[in-house]
Formats: structure tokens, sequence, C-alpha cells
């Protein structure tokens, strides 16, 4: 039995209501998991009360962890999304009024926008007039955010396929890009 099965056997155990399971688990991952958010938050403090809610999280979850993913991966995406909400909680606490005042605006001019949003205009014409073989790629790593991997599974292609083609559609954008006349960079 590896150790991949047996978190997962645990995460059974837990989600059957076993306390035992969870002190396991909380052994076998409190380290990685605590080391993760210290990396991610910068503090000590916050790493180990956010890694001891990752457990609690645990707890909660473990009847509905479908095992598409490691245990030690779905703890750590737990981990960090703990810890990006509690820095977002602590950022939105710490600016008070004043300071906010202070912050110069850094949005963008209605010339940019308007910049930008031609530029998108273009660029999603451009993906649209491309072989269905390069647009799917294009969309699915900068309209859904999947990786070269993802890609691959869904297409049902190897990922150095999946790589060629994101190659010559970048290099078919750009020339087509600057042939309409706009620069590398955003806007």
């Amino acid at each position: 039995m590896t150790a991949a099965e047996t978190d997962r056997a645990l995460v059974e155990r837990v989600a059957k209501g076993d306390r035992a399971a969870v002190r396991l688990l909380f052994m076998r991952h409190h380290a990685r998991v605590y080391r993760f958010v210290a990396r991610q938050t910068g503090s000590e403090l916050m790493a180990d009360d956010i890694a001891n809610e990752v457990f609690l999280e645990l707890w909660r979850q473990a009847p509905a962890f479908e095992g598409c993913s490691e245990v030690s991966t779905w703890l750590l995406g737990i981990a960090r999304f703990k810890a990006l909400s509690l820095l977002r909680r602590k950022k939105e606490d710490w600016i008070d009024d004043d300071d906010a005042a202070q912050v110069a605006d850094g949005a963008d001019t209605p010339e940019v926008v308007t910049m930008k949003e031609d530029k998108a205009a273009a660029l999603r014409r451009f993906i649209d007039a491309m072989p269905e073989e390069h647009r799917t790629v294009i969309d699915l790593a900068y309209y859904h955010g999947q990786s070269v991997s993802e890609i691959g599974e869904v297409l049902g292609i190897p990922v150095a396929t999946v790589k060629t083609r994101m190659f010559y559609a970048r290099k078919k954008l750009g020339e087509a890009l600057k042939a309409a006349g706009y620069d590398r960079g955003w806007p």
C-alpha cells in the first residue's frame, strides 16, 4: 500500500468521524503545511494558526474529498486559500482611511482603456481566424487558465504537441499583431 493510498484511506476514515485518522494526517502533513504557509505569509505565528485551521477544514470537508488529487495537494490548496484570505483581510484592516486617501489612483486613463479594449478585440479576431488546433490551445491556456498538461488531457494529445501548437499559435499572433500595427506588450 502506497503512502497516497494510505492518506486517502485516512481521509475516508476522517469522513466517518475517526479522530485518530485526523491525528495521523496531522502528524504526516503538518510540517509541510506549516512551512508552505510560513513562506506564503512570512509569519510563523500566522502559519501556525492557518496550519491548524487546515486540519479543522480537513475534518469538515473530508466527506466531500473526491480523491482527484493527492491528499497532500488538497491540504496545501486549503492552506493556500486560507493564507490568501487572511492576508487580504489583514491588508484591508491595515489600511485606514487617511492612508487610503494618500494612495495614488493607479487606474488606467480613458485613452489607455480604449487602447486595451481595441487591442483585445483585435487579438480575439486574430485568434478566431486561426486554425482550430491553434485556436483551441490558446483559448484553453489564456481564457480558461489550463496548464499544458491539462490541455493535453482535454484534447487527448501529447504535451509535446500542445507545446508545439502553442509555439506556432503565439508566433502567428505576434506576426498578426505586428502587421496590424500593434506593439508588443500591453496596451
